[in-house]
């Protein structure tokens, strides 16, 4: 087998750990299981991943990186923070949740792993944190450009958006029904824009 360096085979291994990861959980996945779904020896993997826990870290934060480019494209922040909000929640819903449910499955999965793991639960901080670091970061572009103020802080109303958010993805991948869902989104954005108390500068 030819040499490759360890940074080309980083995103491979990751992307076999996850898709293997979907297929068995996070107990029954290990180090040589990923090797077998990348199609190479144990040996390889190890090199690259010695262990199951750098693994499973890497496919936290790849995990993480995906959810959080997509939060971060979803909202369109030209046209004022109602508009952003409810925009921006749609646009989410329906690109990483309706038909997306292994992966939310895996990031709730992966979460617990990181929280019960010694040494990991950071991860598990970082990942809402980032995540609550994007929508505050669209609030406040979308507020700015539109020359508005809201009655709580940025930062606040990103943290209930994100903890509304979770809690109708895991409703969603425990009882699908995408009607429903929807409906439960647009509410959750009537909550958030009633909470933001969006005025004129």
């Amino acid at each position: 087998m030819p040499y490759i360096e360890a940074a080309v085979r980083r995103p491979q291994f990751i992307a076999a750990a996850r898709s293997a990861l979907a297929a068995h959980g996070v107990a029954k996945t290990s180090v040589r299981v990923v090797a077998a779904e990348a199609g190479v020896p144990l040996a390889t993997m190890q090199y690259v991943f010695p262990s199951k826990a750098e693994l499973l870290r890497a496919v936290i934060e790849d995990v993480v990186d995906e959810i959080a480019e997509v939060l971060a494209g979803s909202a369109e922040v030209d046209r004022g923070l109602e508009h952003a909000i409810r925009q921006g929640l749609e646009a989410f819903w329906g690109a990483l949740v309706e038909g997306g449910r292994e992966l939310q499955l895996l990031q709730y999965e992966l979460t617990l792993y990181a929280l019960r793991t010694p040494g990991s639960e950071e991860l598990a901080r970082r990942q809402y944190q980032r995540y609550a670091d994007v929508v505050a970061g669209w609030c406040r572009q979308a507020a700015q450009s539109a020359g508005e103020v809201t009655s709580v802080p940025f930062d606040r109303l990103a943290r209930m958006i994100v903890a509304g958010v979770d809690g109708l993805i895991l409703q969603y991948v425990s009882d699908p029904d995408d009607a429903r869902a929807r409906e439960a989104v647009a509410a959750l954005a009537d909550m958030a824009i009633g909470l933001a108390g969006v005025r004129p500068r």
